[in-house]
């Protein structure tokens, strides 16, 4: 169901490095998992994503239920098989999208009605529906149905203020019961795969440390962080992030969900996260932000027009490099299939061609796996420490 091994740990902070065992494969940690809403990670291939070292990816049990639909899912014997990917999956419970509907959705004790934003149908997603939802799914790691606490209220009497302490603890002692539900139901279901209880209590620790304790005790095989990265300031989502991964059981995966730009992924790791997942790689390619080792790359600007370098000079991803064989370093200049200038990525994205996000996308990606495989190497050596200061420099220096 899921093994998971911690490896090393850093004696100057919680980061640790682990092995996390699934039924469709195994993960290194700490990792990035792009996010692949729809049974797709947007404009990249399954091939790509293996080429860039993808060991895991998201889907999401609320856009899979809407479209197209358990019958689908059920044919082809889970997203696995449907999406042409044979490496681990873990699915969003429907949690967040839930929360994302705002005024169009009612929660109640039993679950939440809402209409489908694909056609208007009135649905009831209730936990147990979730639980039976990622089971037809077969994910190996499957999320709890949780109440995603807001940071801006949406109760009539409170809309447009900051969420209540009154109002962030009903909510999550909801999502406590619901998890009760949710692992009643995932046992009676005989799910072979792993099920991750979420924390959530808002801005308020004393809450994440009631709901950290509660779910603790109910012996999840995993546990997330969710509730940040949820229209708070920068400083909150840290403030939280700092409070409560390191408390979670030692020998179990942690996971910050939603987050975030590279340096909240290596904060993170320092405050002893293990997984991650963000949309910003994708969407923000889609923007036209790149991300690379020396800073972010706005290729829209005039000044790369005529730019004969690649967006990342370090960076061996297809975009930058013509993805060269292992241990021919970086041979952009070249020529040969890949190994675009910016000069060339700019051209397409002032055209609208869909050749630019998706190389745009590529690369992001490939960043962040990246930096995920060098944190893994500093932490097998002892190094964190000293890899955090480079690539805080690095960053720093800008391109």
């Amino acid at each position: 169901m899921l093994k998971f091994d911690l490896l090393q740990t850093d004696p100057a902070s919680h980061a640790r490095r682990g092995r996390l065992t699934l039924n469709h494969g195994v993960v290194e940690t700490p990792i990035f998992m792009p996010v692949g809403t729809y049974g797709t990670v947007k404009g990249v291939t399954p091939t790509s994503l293996e080429d860039m070292g993808a060991q895991i990816i998201l889907g999401n049990t609320f856009h899979l239920w809407m479209r197209p639909g358990l019958d689908v899912m059920a044919q082809f014997g889970g997203l696995h098989q449907f999406e042409k990917w044979d490496k681990p999956i873990l699915t969003d419970s429907g949690g967040f999208q839930v929360w994302s509907l705002g005024e169009m959705r009612k929660i109640a004790e039993e679950g939440v009605k809402f209409s489908s934003p694909v056609n208007g149908d009135k649905l009831f997603l209730t936990p147990e529906i979730s639980m039976q939802i990622q089971t037809v799914l077969n994910s190996d790691i499957v999320m709890q149905f949780d109440e995603c606490t807001p940071y801006i209220s949406v109760e009539p009497k409170t809309k447009g203020q900051l969420t209540t302490e009154a109002e962030a603890r009903y909510s999550m002692e909801l999502s406590l019961r619901w998890a009760k539900r949710c692992q009643a139901e995932f046992t009676k279901l005989e799910n072979p795969n792993a099920l991750f209880g979420i924390v959530q209590g808002g801005m308020f620790e004393h809450l994440r440390q009631e709901s950290l304790e509660q779910l603790v005790a109910m012996d999840f095989p995993g546990y997330a962080v969710g509730g940040v990265s949820v229209g708070e300031p920068k400083d909150e989502m840290l403030r939280i992030m700092a409070h409560t991964p390191h408390q979670l059981p030692a020998h179990k995966p942690r996971y910050l969900m939603g987050v975030g730009t590279p340096e909240d992924l290596v904060q993170g790791v320092a405050e002893g996260v293990d997984m991650f997942d963000c949309v910003m790689p994708t969407r923000n390619a889609r923007n036209g932000t790149l991300f690379t080792r020396f800073g972010d790359l706005k290729i829209r600007n005039a000044r790369h027009k005529l730019d004969e370098q690649p967006l990342d000079a370090s960076c061996t991803c297809y975009a930058c490099a013509g993805a060269p064989a292992a241990g021919s370093g970086v041979a952009w200049a070249q020529g040969g299939r890949g190994g675009f200038s910016r000069a060339y990525l700019h051209h397409l994205d002032r055209c609208g061609e869909m050749l630019g996000p998706m190389l745009a996308s590529i690369h992001n990606l490939h960043y962040y796996l990246n930096l995920m495989s060098e944190v893994r190497a500093a932490l097998d050596v002892g190094q964190f420490g000293a890899f955090v200061a480079q690539f805080k420099a690095d960053r720093a220096r800008g391109v």
